[in-house]
This record gives structure tokens, sequence and C-alpha cells, in this order.
């Protein structure tokens, strides 16, 4: 339905990687149906929130923002224009019915699974002023109906192959606001990998809750893995990289870790959560792994590409977690070494087994043991970029810095490069000679061919 009136929107992202894919995609449904994107919140005609609910602040935040929008909505009114407010996401697929029982401006919530229906949804509650609620679970309906052309903003574009997650750690929500594991075909995925890279991108970072369950219908059809897809992929003329995000232990499985040394345009750089380095949290968080397991796949896994560098997540304060606890954690660390990580203190999510657990962890508590274990994170990430000094490492420019002449990209390593240049390198690989690291990132001049 293609209208006679350009309306716009305003569309703001919560959360991972697969919601800003989520985002791209709604965007390009969006533009289809005539509609222009704005960054000015109180000009907009919609505005739609994509959420996330793996934290309890992200989710507090999501109610904040509508507090705000329902009243810029009033005002809108009062000057004769009508706005629609959607939640989209997690969030939206776990509360449902509740955020407009919650927040009456709200006209519209919609779950990751049916993004595809946002035009017709939207017409339907423009037309009825109806609130609608759309939180099922249709599979692979969404992603054949949200057609090409894809839109490539950076030579660096997200692919989703996999949704869901069948793990149910009990601090985790993700199975229940994007249900069971489902694979894409690997037909689909290459048509959708050969478009992105015919519009301009380098490198494709494979999405999925847990991407390395990946098991999508290929050849004859036969199933595949992650391992064969990345193949496939890599094998599609103008494919520079391919990273992929977030994996679990239990799934990483010999035929991927054999393509972390055969494949060339498979990044040296794995973000593999283990959440804790106690064996006892670990079977109270339903991980189905231990800490000497990870250790020694993390061992299995340097033995096949050495120079790999390693990313996790770290849940710190979990219900009934010891000192003793909190230092099995600091071991792990120290003996695997991250380049990066990320880390939390544990928020019980409503609907979760944890959330229910006695002993939960005094909030002071968490706080000093987080930041006892970001401390020991962030000297390594530190010593890690330390390494690169002096050397020379490819960059993928990405996008202008903020400097006249700057520009940003990424190492192999996933380190953030700063670098000054004239012309223009968005979209090109070079050789950066490193003379600055930090924490968080590396500057260097543009290496002599």
């Amino acid at each position: 339905m293609q209208r006679s009136k350009t309306k716009s929107y305003f569309l703001k992202t919560f959360g991972c990687q697969m919601n800003v894919y989520d985002s791209e995609r709604m965007t390009e449904a969006l533009a289809r149906d005539g509609y222009s994107e704005t960054d000015d919140v109180a000009h907009a005609d919609l505005v739609i929130l994509n959420t996330c609910h793996i934290r309890e602040k992200a989710a507090e935040k999501v109610y904040s923002d509508l507090g705000r929008l329902r009243d810029m909505k009033d005002a809108r009114r009062r000057n004769g224009k009508e706005t629609v407010i959607a939640v989209a996401g997690c969030v939206a697929q776990a509360e449902g019915r509740e955020i407009t029982t919650r927040q009456p401006a709200v006209d519209l919530v919609i779950g990751p699974q049916s993004y595809h229906r946002l035009p017709e949804l939207i017409a339907r509650t423009e037309n009825t002023r109806e609130r609608i609620v759309e939180t099922e679970f249709p599979g692979d309906e969404k992603f054949s109906s949200l057609k090409a052309p894809r839109r490539v903003s950076s030579p660096s574009a997200f692919l989703t192959v996999q949704e869901g997650c069948d793990k149910f750690c009990t601090f985790c929500v993700v199975p229940y606001t994007r249900g069971a594991e489902f694979s894409r075909s690997l037909a689909k995925i290459e048509t959708e990998a050969r478009e992105l890279v015919a519009a301009g991108a380098k490198e494709l970072v494979l999405l999925g809750q847990n991407v390395n369950a990946y098991h999508g219908e290929g050849p004859a059809g036969r199933s595949i893995g992650l391992a064969e897809l990345i193949r496939r992929l890599a094998d599609i003329d103008g494919v520079e990289r391919i990273r992929y995000t977030t994996s679990h232990p239990r799934d990483m499985d010999d035929d991927l870790i054999a393509a972390h040394a055969d494949i060339p345009q498979l990044m040296p750089f794995l973000h593999l959560p283990v959440q804790s380095g106690s064996d006892r949290m670990l079977a109270a968080m339903n991980r189905k792994h231990n800490a000497s397991e990870y250790i020694d796949l993390i061992a299995r896994i340097r033995s096949a590409r050495p120079d790999i560098a390693l990313s996790s997540d770290f849940i710190v304060g979990f219900p009934g977690e010891t000192d003793a606890d909190a230092e099995d954690t600091l071991s792990l660390i120290r003996a695997v070494g991250f380049a990066q990580a990320f880390s939390f203190k544990y928020s019980p999510r409503p609907g979760t087994p944890a959330a229910t657990l006695d002993a939960q962890v005094p909030e002071d508590v968490k706080s000093e043991r987080l930041q006892r274990l970001q401390a020991v994170l962030e000297e390594q990430q530190t010593d890690f970029n330390a390494r690169s000094l002096g050397g020379v490492v490819p960059v993928l420019f990405e996008r202008r810095g903020r400097q006249p002449g700057e520009f940003v990209g990424r190492t192999p390593y996933l380190q953030l490069v700063h670098a000054a240049a004239e012309g223009d390198l968005v979209g090109r690989t070079a050789n950066v000679a490193v003379t600055e690291t930090r924490r968080v990132s590396l500057s260097g001049v543009i290496a002599a061919a």
C-alpha cells in the first residue's frame, strides 16, 4: 500500500545486534510503504521503540521513554497531528498487552517475528484507532516477506541466519521472547548475502541468538551446520570478512573450530559467553558446561587458530553466588585471557526460573564483585591492544571519524582503529601502522604500500 502523502517515522533501537538488524528490516519495509525517516522525534508521525528485555533497566528505560512520548503525542494532537506509537522487540514479546495497559498511548505492540506485517498493522491502527498486540511466532514468514533490496549503510552488514534458543538458561528470557531455534535455509541466506555484497558490503556478520546451533536446509535438502554455511558464503565474490555472534560453548563443534583454521575470510575473533567460572553457578544457570570444559574448548580453538582473540559475557551476583564462586570466575578469566568482554550484575527477569530463586545477592555485593571483575578484564583488554603497538594491521574502514580527514575501522580482531588519510577510505581495507594504543581503541597511520 503506497501512501499518497509521505509520513515520517522515528525509530530507536535498544540492545543487541539482532535488534539492529531487525530495525534495518523495519526501515526497509517502511520505506517501501512511503515513509521517510526523521531524527527529530517531535516531528514524527510514527515512533517505534525496538526494545531489549535482557536487563531490567533496559525494560524500564522503555517505559520512561513512553511517558515522554505520551506527552509529545498529546501536544501534536492539540496541533491537529496524530502520532502512532509502536513498541517492538523483546519487551513487546514478553509483556504484550501489559504494555498498552501500563501506557495507553501505545497503539501497536509487535513481536520480533511479525515485522513483515508492520505497515499493514500501522494502517489498521490508524484506520480503526484500535490498539493492536501482535506477538505470534510465524517462523520463516518474516524473512520471506521482508523482500530485497537490503540497504547497506556500512561495509560491515548484519545477516540473520538463526533465531531463537532451546538452551533455557535460567536467567535468560530469549526462549520466551524469540521462541525456539529456527535456522534459515542456505539458499535464502546466500541470496541475501549476494544482495548485501552487491550493495557494497565487504564484511558479513552472521547473527543468531545461538548462532553456532545453526542447522539450515542445504543442498539436496540435507541439513548443514554453521561451518559449511560459512564456507559457502566465503565463496561469494566480494566477501572479504565473515564474523558470527552469539555462540554457545555446547555448540562449538569440530567443524566450526576447523573453519577458523581453514577459511581466510573468517576473522580470528570469537565471542563465546561463559557467564561464570564457578561450576556451581554454571549448573544453577543451566549452562550445560563446566569451567574446565570451557577452558579445554578454548585450548582446542587456539590450537586451530593460535592468534584468535576471545570475547565473553559474565554475570556477577547470580542468586546464591558466594565469594568463592566469584573468585572462581576471576580464576577462569586469568586462565583464558580475553581481548574484550561484557559483564553485568544479575538482574531478575520476570518469567525466568532464576527470578524466583532464594539467596538473591545484595546490590552492594554485586557492585563490589563487578568492579573487581571489570578491573581484571580491562587490564587484559589493555594488554591485548598494547601488543599491536609498532605493528601493522589490516583495517576495514567503516566510517569517517570526528576529526577532518579521520577514518574509523576495525582490525580482524575487532579492535577499533582511528587513522587519517586523504581521499575516502570508507569501504576499503588498508594496512595501518599502529602508533598508539588505548584500552578500547588503536590509532595509527596508513602504512606505505
